[in-house]
């Protein structure tokens, strides 16, 4: 086969939700996964994931294919999710419009095969149809596949961490559609399967493998230390194969592929294929090595019963627009395998064919024991990519994406308190780092979501903020021997006079007199009474001046007349303290009315 047209060799013979009944006789239960925000993660995190993925997996029917499929594309940000009302809310939309990014889709295949055995020759044309009968064979055992497929998406789901749903058709079309017609956007096209280069479109394409346990070095574990952001104070995690998933910046395809074999026909098999090498390891130093290896996945199916025996595929697929650009992301993949201690193979001609059309989700069980590793269940899912992209709320404020510096929206009020109970946050860095740009961002978006904003600003930052919105806001701000320009008293009515209104002045007086002794509550009701009495008696133009007045015009009676025990309120002691801030008093000037600004700060949205 040496050209792939879509619409002639269309794999699937039937689509019913989520499951395919592929033309080859498989059929294949489809889901893609929600995966842990990147950056999320801590070491005991990924070792949480790697069990939960083990517990899951570990007990499906033997002969299922497991087949983990993580796709990275290079895609401009469209923007169209951000507001764009403002003059700000339309450069920022106009600053992030095409930028690129990568997108990531994670996908998890279940596989029952139309071959129980799991055995293929090594070639094997994928689009070959088989005989109605073969399917409707599959028919007895699809109740009980199914069966054991949603106890284990129904562990996965049940996770803290990773989300999982049923793939749709439309996506499942749509996918098939994408992966044959090469990724390319606005045209259908053929994929041309030549020796020299895989070609579908405009894009070319390579691959790297993991085909042997010879590739493997000597440990995998779930994750490893993140060089990049670990320092003498923290170390970072990050998983073991990450630096092959968003950190790659390409166009490629993650795929890893499981052959869950029977655990008794590989103990028999590896305690002949011990004896073999056993009399033959003196004659090469590979007999040795190999020989060492299969001992020890032997001594672990025997010591261990939770050890699941199986035979696994691993492939980077990538492609570009130009050829010449394969080679240098092939070099990255190479040097993140390198790191890895893995020696990956690279596919050339039929073999590299081969690898292409397998990793697509109906073909994945066509791998035969020459493109297979053979490990334990635990080893393998190492190998799992458990992170994604940064996910946006549906609303909040914008913030970067560290990874793509694209917007990612996050709910920071989180009025369903999902994240926090408290909807109280710091921010903190050293000078000069943006803890007041950061904050303008935030106060800025929040102001124009209809938030009615008070700032407290010690260090002159929010001024100019502020008159970006003329008429909307006033500031307020303390200067020696000026007034504050703030009249506690003032109400626009009478029906201002709350119980909250009231507890605020009398916390206010208290604050003033400050009283060295711990204010009772007999105190605190005292001075909401004779602030009651205030506004009752007192129509209009009211003050701390006003009240001072009327409290020191009726010292002689106000106790009597309200009922108030002189140990509740001491009336001398109230208008000495109070003095300096009336009349001609050392801080008078702070709450003169001369210039009532009261009424500014009640249609205001934005105070500073």
């Amino acid at each position: 086969m040496k050209k792939i047209n879509l619409s002639s060799h269309w794999p699937i013979a039937d689509i019913r939700d989520n499951i395919i009944f592929a033309k080859n006789g498989n059929v294949v239960l489809c889901y893609q996964l929600d995966l842990p925000e990147i950056y999320s993660l801590s070491e005991k995190d990924f070792e949480d994931l790697h069990a939960t993925w083990f517990q899951a997996l570990k007990s499906l029917p033997v002969g299922t294919v497991v087949h983990k499929q993580d796709i990275y594309e290079k895609k401009a940000f469209t923007a169209t999710s951000l507001p764009n009302k403002t003059f700000l809310e339309k450069a920022t939309q106009n600053h992030f419009k095409d930028r690129e990014f990568i997108e990531h889709r994670s996908l998890l295949f279940f596989t029952l095969t139309r071959n129980k055995t799991l055995q293929h020759p090594k070639y094997l044309n994928p689009f070959r149809k088989v005989s109605k009968e073969i399917v409707r064979e599959l028919d007895a055992n699809l109740k009980s596949f199914i069966g054991s497929v949603n106890d284990c998406v129904s562990f996965i789901a049940n996770s803290r961490k990773v989300s999982i749903k049923a793939l749709p058709p439309e996506e499942i079309t749509k996918l098939t559609t994408e992966y044959f017609n090469g990724f390319n956007d606005g045209f259908d096209t053929d994929m041309l399967l030549e020796k020299q280069h895989i070609q579908t479109g405009n894009n070319y394409f390579d691959a790297l493998a993991i085909n042997s346990e010879l590739c493997f070095g000597e440990r995998v574990q779930s994750s490893k230390t993140n060089e990049k952001f670990t320092s003498d104070d923290f170390v970072f995690h990050q998983g073991f194969i990450d630096g092959l998933g968003l950190h790659l910046r390409e166009n490629h395809i993650v795929n890893q592929v499981l052959y869950l074999d029977d655990k008794h026909k590989w103990r028999k098999l590896l305690d002949k294929k011990v004896e073999e090498l056993s009399k033959s390891s003196n004659f090469g130093s590979q007999n040795k090595v190999i020989l060492g290896k299969i001992q020890e996945i032997l001594e672990k199916i025997n010591s261990d019963d939770n050890a699941r025996i199986i035979r696994g595929h691993f492939n980077v697929i990538f492609w570009d627009r130009d050829p010449r650009n394969l080679e240098g992301i092939a070099s990255k993949i190479k040097a993140e395998f390198k790191e890895l201690d893995i020696t990956p193979y690279a596919p050339r001609g039929e073999e590299r064919k081969n690898y292409l059309l397998n990793s697509y989700c109906c073909f994945s069980s066509n791998f035969s024991d020459e493109d297979l590793y053979v490990t334990d269940l635990k080893h393998a899912l190492c190998l799992f990519i458990n992170n994604s992209n940064y996910k946006s709320d549906p609303n909040g404020i914008i913030f970067n994406d560290r990874e793509h510096n694209i917007p990612v929206i996050k709910d920071v009020w989180d009025e369903g308190k999902k994240r926090i109970k408290a909807r109280n946050f710091s921010i903190f860095a050293p000078t000069g780092e943006g803890k007041s740009f950061l904050a303008n961002n935030i106060l800025r978006q929040y102001f124009e979501n209809g938030v009615r904003l008070v700032i407290i600003d010690l260090g002159g930052s929010y001024t100019k903020f502020a008159k970006l919105y003329p008429d909307k806001y006033t500031v307020l701000r303390y200067e020696s021997g000026k007034s504050l320009g703030i009249n506690p008293f003032y109400i626009s009515n009478t029906n201002d006079v709350s119980p909250d209104r009231l507890e605020d002045l009398s916390v206010f007086l208290l604050e003033l007199i400050a009283a060295d002794d711990k204010v009772t509550k007999a105190q605190s009701v005292a001075i909401k009474k004779i602030l009651r009495y205030y506004y009752k008696n007192t129509t209009g133009n009211h003050s701390l001046d006003s009240f001072y007045r009327f409290i020191e015009q009726r010292k002689d009676e106000l106790l009597e007349t309200l009922k108030i025990h002189p140990d509740y309120f001491n009336i001398t002691n109230f208008l000495h303290v109070l003095s300096e801030y009336v009349g001609d008093g050392l801080y008078s000037f702070l709450f003169e009315v001369s210039e009532d600004q009261t009424y500014k700060i009640e249609d205001k949205r934005l105070i500073v």
